[in-house]
């Protein structure tokens, strides 16, 4: 059972060190795992353990991206609003805003 080695290997690394898709990715399998076969129950615990971890990291990422999101479009679209720096009438986002091409990094 490849499936089931892996998803061993990937338990071991701690939830908020895999990225997004690969929490996502080994959540999907522990899915697939549970509807496939009959679980010992030992083995059903640990992985509904794990499924529970991954939820939870990925709820947590998903509200920090949010949130993140919901601060930047109203910058951006400040930004998109202003006139440019020369006075033409380009946008502050990818126009010629003499703005040096990287907005305001240093906030």
């Amino acid at each position: 059972m490849v499936a089931a080695a892996a998803d061993d290997a990937s338990a071991a690394v701690p939830v908020d060190q895999l990225s997004y898709t690969e929490a996502s990715r080994e959540l999907d399998a522990i899915v697939d795992f549970f509807e496939q076969r009959e679980v010992d129950v030992d083995v059903l615990v640990t992985r509904l353990e794990r499924a529970s971890a991954l939820i939870d990291e990925l709820d947590k990422r998903l509200r920090q991206t949010r949130a993140q999101v919901e601060e930047l479009v109203p910058r951006l679209e400040s930004l998109a609003s202003e006139p440019a720096a020369d006075g033409s009438s380009s946008g502050g986002i990818g126009g010629s805003s003499g703005r040096g091409g990287g907005g305001d990094d240093d906030e």
